[in-house]
Order: C-alpha cells, then structure tokens, then sequence
C-alpha cells in the first residue's frame, strides 16, 4: 500500500517528563486517514496533519452509528525502539466488527503499515515513563450523506495516536465495582463482541448509577437471566476461586479482549488452572462468604490489570483480599506490562518491533 505523508507545518510542544498525561486527553501532530468507495475499494492512503473533520449533517454514522474502532499501545522498549503489542490480534477483531456492521473489511497488512508507518512519523511522542505508552486509536465510520437505513456505500478509516498515562490515576489501587441490577449492556446475537460505540453508549447510564454512589465502574450480567457475569464497563474481568482463575467464555455477548487472551495463555504457560465458563453473580457472592474468592480483577488494553478490591451485590458489599492488590494480579501486571516494554523475555513472539 502506498502512503503518502504530508507533515504539518506548525508541530506542537511535545510532553515533556512532567506533563500530566491523562489518558486520551493528549493528540499527536499527525493521522492516517483512507477512504473507501464501492467503485475504488480502499484508497487515498494518507498521512496528514491532525485536524477536525468536515462532515454532512446528513452523515449516516450520525443517524444510525454505523462505525466501528479499535484501541492497542505503542511502547518504547529498553533500547530506544518501538514496540506494538500484538497488533494482529486487534485487526483480526477491527475486522470481525466490520462484518458485523456490514463495513468492508480492510487487509490486515494494510492496517499494520498504517499503524507502524504513523507510529513511526510521531515515535517522539512516545512517553518513556513507567506505565505510559503511546495510545492508538483505528475508527472507521459510514459517510454517506443521506437518510435511510441501510449500509453506507462510502467509509473513512482514521487513526489517531494520545500518549497517554495509567487509565485509572490511582494506578493500580483495587477499584469499587457495582453489580449492574436493572439494565444490560448487551445478548448473544447483537453487538457485544463488536468495538463499536453503542456498546458503550448503552452503557453510560449504568455508569452514571455507578458514580452516584461512589464506584469507579459497573459489573454487568447476561441480558437474558440478569445472573450470569458478562464484563465490567471498560474490562473483561477474571476471579481467582480456591486455586482456580475463572472468566466468562465468549457467547458472543462480550469482547474477546486481546489483554484477556494475552492473561488466559500467560496463566497457563505458568501453570494456573484456568477455565473460561458461565460465572454466576450468585457463585461469587457465595465464594465470598466461604472464603473461596481470593482475588478479582479486570484486563483490558488502556488499564492491562485492574485489581478489584470492593463489589457491591445487591447492596451487599463484598471486600475482597482486604482490598488489595493480590499476587496473581500483581504477577501479571508485572509479567505482560514487562513483555510489552521489551524488559523481558517474550515467550509467546506477542511483542512486534516497529522498523
């Protein structure tokens, strides 16, 4: 694919060491942008100064969501080089979505240069402090400038890059979830495996209910039983029972995250027993009580491991391993923030450089 690249004119101040990053609050100089026509496919490849969009009102994605987007992290590893953390596995569901949402799929090596050859052009925002990376952003949305529900003939695939911060500012501090008990977030045969907005959009009243009373994300169960765990707002999430790790198996109601596959292999390469099943809200409140529920956490690219120290079922508050942080959470923080960096061995090749 050919990429033409046209560098802005008027770069920005760069962060510096002592910038207060956030996440997703900082953006880049540049973006990759590439457009798509029935009669052309995908095309006018192109890397271009960081600006607004100029869209239709009429814009399909605005009336009907028809988009999509992707999260994964540039590193800078021990050598000065740039890291992508199993880039494949994020493009192989960017375009699981795109079925999904009846947009055309784009070649996954295509999305790789376009990722690696925009990594490249901005490699000095790449922050160097421990536990921040450079954020990357792939979306595509419908831009056909008409009423009517239906496909888009015509896309925009962007990227965008924020260097970023930890996800949550108290770090790796256990975070308060409460168990979502009147809405849901998604079934089996709509989009919850898909990165699409209203996923989340759906997903902000729960959130809201959540903040009101004073915890940082929601805990969501099935659509249909309202019994069985599905994910945490932004997480897929894992439980540490007696000497078992369990999560939720993939029904097609929740993200197969690449941080959550990336901890389901590791876990076995290191020898836990792990089972991906059905986990019920009620297994969980009665681990709790016999002692059985050692550890909660969640995973996902933007947090990697979030420990969970307090959940609130039905109003009954569950504290668990005292609110701290336990071993096998820490374990894996260390152990694929570590892979991820290039400061240790990578057992699995998940580590790609960028040349």
């Amino acid at each position: 694919m050919n990429i033409t690249i046209t560098k802005t004119t008027t770069p920005k101040a760069k962060p510096t060491a002592d910038t207060a990053l956030g996440f997703g609050q900082i953006f880049t100089d540049h973006m990759f942008l590439m457009n798509y026509a029935p009669d052309k496919g995908w095309h006018d490849a192109r890397i271009v100064p960081y600006g607004d969009l100029s869209l239709s009102p009429a814009t399909m994605v605005f009336h009907y969501g028809q988009e999509m987007f992707e999260g994964l992290k540039a590193y800078c590893g021990p050598n000065g080089e740039t890291r992508l953390f199993r880039p494949e596995k994020n493009i192989e569901r960017m375009n699981n979505t795109n079925d999904r949402m009846c947009i055309p799929r784009v070649n996954n090596a295509d999305v790789l240069q376009a990722i690696e050859t925009l990594v490249d052009v901005e490699k000095e925002w790449i922050p160097k402090a421990e536990g921040s990376s450079l954020y990357i952003r792939p979306f595509i949305i419908a831009t056909d400038a008409k009423l009517g529900v239906h496909p888009s003939n015509t896309y925009l695939f962007c990227i965008i890059l924020s260097p970023s911060a930890a996800y949550y500012s108290s770090g790796l501090a256990p975070v308060k979830i409460y168990v979502e008990d009147e809405y849901v977030r998604a079934v089996r045969g709509g989009t919850g495996f898909a990165k699409v907005g209203g996923n989340y959009a759906a997903s902000l009243i729960g959130q809201k209910k959540a903040a009101e009373k004073g915890y940082h994300q929601v805990l969501w169960l099935d659509g249909v039983y309202h019994k069985y765990i599905d994910e945490v707002g932004a997480m897929n999430v894992f439980f540490v029972i007696g000497d078992e790790v369990c999560t939720p198996m993939l029904e097609g109601n929740i993200l197969p995250g690449v941080t959550r596959d990336s901890v389901i292999n590791y876990l076995k390469y290191k020898g836990y027993k792990v089972n991906e099943r059905r986990v019920a809200i009620d297994e969980i409140k009665e681990a709790s009580k016999n002692g059985t529920l050692k550890e909660m956490f969640g995973t996902g690219t933007a947090a990697v491991i979030s420990p969970v120290g307090i959940l609130d079922i039905d109003g009954e508050v569950v504290t668990i391993n005292n609110n701290e942080i336990g071993p096998i959470s820490q374990m894996l923080y260390d152990e694929i923030t570590s892979i991820q960096r290039g400061t240790t061995p990578d057992p699995f090749g998940w580590t790609k450089v960028v040349k």
